[in-house]
């Protein structure tokens, strides 16, 4: 019941979410037809086209044709390079992909240490600094981060490349280099508000009686802090993981589009100034399908680190 409660729910934001941008892409100004065609094209050559395209149906008629199509997984064929939907999205897929999981890497990576050292240390020096730290980044949009990064490590150091990707399969060690700064760009965020919040939950767990219980016991303060204390302080955070998705999918679009990485984000960007509808429309299915089965996993991972919610 659950699972099929979870796929109601993703049909639901799927049609909503879709049906939106469907909508509001057709209120820009311009057409397909002029980007393809240009300013000069005679009306009949314009005409033939539309049919073509079948940009001469209504709006509705056009949703629904391209959602039936989307049942048997037909995404439709780019306005623009004429090439099946699905097939550029599985090409730029992976980029997105890794750059993704590389940010999240980043900001756990940097946000557990520091969150339980600030949580160990509540009210001093490292606290503070965090604090600080963390307001910062929170306040500086990505893009700023994106080129101030890019102006230290390409240019003046001249240790990382400002833009441009490498495949993994091509060669692994350019593969990380060409992915270390979007990387960092995108995590900083994500870090800051990662560790807040397991430096808070530290912090009221470790007032817990069964806490003070361990304590008496005499195990020692690291066990007592990442055996006993750091797995239910941990719901939260698992929980503004699922829900920081949205926005780290948000910042692929800048940062994929400032560091020049061909990833899904920056189609949907090119493809939006090129009212290339269908395109833009797989990318959000692939992106709302994401969030939703990310969400979802969530759900599972609670139970995993808590087993309160396992037994419930």
């Amino acid at each position: 019941m659950i699972v099929l409660h979870r796929l109601v729910r993703l049909l639901v934001v799927l049609i909503v979410v879709t049906f939106l941008s469907f909508a509001l892409l057709n209120l820009l100004p311009g057409d397909p037809v002029t980007q393809i065609l240009g300013l000069s094209a005679t009306e009949e050559s314009r005409a033939q086209l539309r049919q073509e395209l079948g940009l001469d149906e209504p709006l509705l008629v056009r949703y629904l044709d391209w959602l039936a199509g989307l049942g048997v997984g037909d995404f439709g064929n780019s306005y623009i390079s004429r090439m099946p939907v699905g097939t550029e999205l599985a090409e730029r897929l992976p980029v997105t992909l890794e750059l993704l999981v590389a940010a999240q890497i980043v900001a756990l990576g940097l946000a557990i240490p520091v969150g339980v050292a600030a949580a160990r240390r509540a009210g001093r020096a490292l606290d503070q600094v965090l604090t600080t730290l963390s307001f910062a980044l929170l306040s500086t949009p990505v893009f700023v981060l994106g080129v101030l990064l890019i102006l230290v490590f390409a240019v003046n150091l001249q240790v990382l490349p400002a833009t441009g990707w490498t495949s993994i399969s091509v060669d692994i060690g350019w593969n990380l280099t060409s992915v270390i700064l979007p990387a960092i760009t995108l995590g900083c965020g994500q870090f800051a508000v990662y560790a807040r919040l397991l430096r808070t939950d530290l912090i009221a767990t470790l007032q817990e009686d069964y806490i003070t219980l361990a304590r008496a016991r005499g195990l020692s303060p690291r066990r007592i802090l990442w055996r006993h204390a750091l797995r239910p302080s941990a719901i939260t955070l698992i929980t503004a993981i699922g829900l920081n998705l949205g926005a780290l999918i948000g910042g692929t679009v800048i940062i994929e589009t400032l560091f020049g990485l061909p990833g899904i984000g920056r189609l949907i960007v090119d493809s939006i100034f090129s009212r290339d509808y269908l395109t833009v429309q797989g990318g959000v299915v692939l992106i709302s399908v994401g969030y939703v089965v990310v969400n979802f996993a969530v759900d599972l991972v609670y139970a995993a680190v808590d087993p309160r919610i396992r037994r419930a």
